[in-house]
């Protein structure tokens, strides 16, 4: 339907994709469930064959009614979803006009025409967006992802006779809220469960496979490449080794320099000279200073002469700073030397980046970076939180997180390869309506 592999026809679906694609059907043993939760690795082609299923669904069982398409943020549904999901749609003889400045899609086919609005759940707050609404069903990507009052509040909306909720998500901790109440619950809910492993995507060459296995490990590997709900324990970067990620003598022409920092004055304070040659970040040099080891405190001025000592006199494009450190931000603003940026600070999210980045080689830490490297061999889990470090020998992690997650992501556009899901060969026939 959207690509053939080269040298060969249409890649067909997958039993598990067609199991997706079907549930709701007349032939479909599931037919009489009122959900279904999709959930399990990476690059599994999940999202791509519920949005596929949810239109079809949609367009077959009502005419001028409205529904919900669901992501953590109204772009990340236009960017996950639509993008590749519209062309296909179109294809199949759809008639799709999206009007972008009111979230609206409007979906036609054999003189029916229904609505679908598009919302973000990205906050406690986004629950007002949806209410009022009366909808006929509601697709939520990245369920897990969003507030628990706003998966709420979109299923509470779903009042139409016939309604039905679709839901997606990449594993989590076991004691995530939608784990406990909505997979381990499911038949209570009257919920079809379906765990997709990224075999299931049959646009997945071995090669490709292969590779994200290599980009992942710990819990982040048993949740997005064995989809499992998974706790996390021990090392955080439990791979981390000085023949892989540790650079003895750094390369010439090194550029695109920044300074990444976790301001401390109790606690210790962490900066990271960062320069990048080709598709690498290296971890040029470092400044570290640990008042409780030294008895000083330093002043925000005296940071910034650390700082400015730390650059070196080199083109610095940016600051990143811990975004809580708001007086030594505005500090380096006064100056107008350098851009003060303030850090994105997600810890889990922030953690699977770096990991992500170290296991592809693309982050690599100068040798004479001893507390970096000291801290990659202390930094652990806490044991019976959800996803949340040991608060202690993380002033360096904390400082590379920010840099990876703020700068390495932005300009690398996720910070690596992307291979989305595609478009398989005849569907079941009777499918689209």
């Amino acid at each position: 339907m959207e690509r053939s592999p080269k040298g060969g026809g249409a890649l067909p679906f997958s039993p598990r994709q067609m199991e997706l694609l079907t549930w709701w059907t007349p032939w479909s043993p599931h037919r009489g469930r009122d959900a279904v939760i999709c959930h399990g690795a990476v690059r599994s082609g999940k999202t791509f064959c519920m949005g596929l299923s949810f239109a079809a669904w949609a367009m077959a069982a009502g005419n001028g009614r409205s529904y919900a398409l669901c992501g953590k943020t109204r772009g990340g549904v236009e960017r996950n979803l639509l993008a590749p999901l519209l062309p296909q749609l179109r294809r199949l003889g759809f008639g799709c006009r999206y009007q972008k400045s009111r979230g609206l899609l409007t979906l036609t086919k054999g003189g029916r025409e229904n609505a679908f609005w598009l919302f973000g759940g990205r906050d406690e707050g986004a629950g007002a967006l949806i209410q009022g609404v009366t909808l006929a069903g509601v697709l939520l990507d990245e369920a897990a992802l969003m507030p628990r009052s706003f998966v709420e509040q979109a299923v509470a909306r779903c009042s139409v006779e016939g309604s039905r909720l679709w839901f997606n998500c990449n594993p989590e901790h076991p004691e995530h809220w939608f784990y406990r109440e909505w997979i381990l619950g499911a038949e209570e809910k009257n919920a079809l469960v379906l765990h997709f492993r990224m075999e299931d995507n049959p646009s997945l060459s071995p090669a490709m496979l292969e590779r994200y296995r290599r980009l992942y490990s710990g819990p982040f590997y048993r949740r997005y490449v064995l989809g499992e709900w998974a706790a996390a324990s021990g090392a955080v970067y439990p791979f981390f080794n000085r023949g892989e990620h540790i650079a003895g003598t750094l390369p010439e022409g090194l550029g695109d320099w920044y300074i990444s920092c976790d301001y401390g004055t109790v606690n210790p304070c962490s900066m990271g000279l960062w320069g990048r040659r080709g598709e690498v970040w290296y971890r040029a040099a470092e400044y570290y200073h640990d008042s409780r080891r030294t008895g000083v405190q330093h002043t925000d001025e005296e940071y910034y002469a650390a700082l400015e000592v730390l650059a070196g006199g080199r083109p610095i494009r940016g600051v990143v700073v811990d975004p809580s450190a708001a007086s030594f931000l505005e500090c380096i603003r006064r100056r107008g030397k350098y851009r003060a940026i303030p850090a994105v600070n997600q810890v889990a999210d922030g953690i699977r980046r770096v990991s992500r980045e170290l296991r592809a080689g693309r982050l690599i830490i100068g040798a004479e970076c001893a507390d970096a490297i000291r801290e990659f061999g202390q930094y652990r889990w806490a044991e019976g939180k959800a996803d949340q470090p040991v608060k202690d020998h993380d002033h360096a992690m904390d400082d590379i997180r920010y840099f990876v997650s703020t700068v390495v992501c932005r300009e690398d556009a996720g910070g690596g390869f992307w291979a989305g899901s595609v478009g398989r060969g005849d569907a079941a026939p009777g499918l689209f309506v």
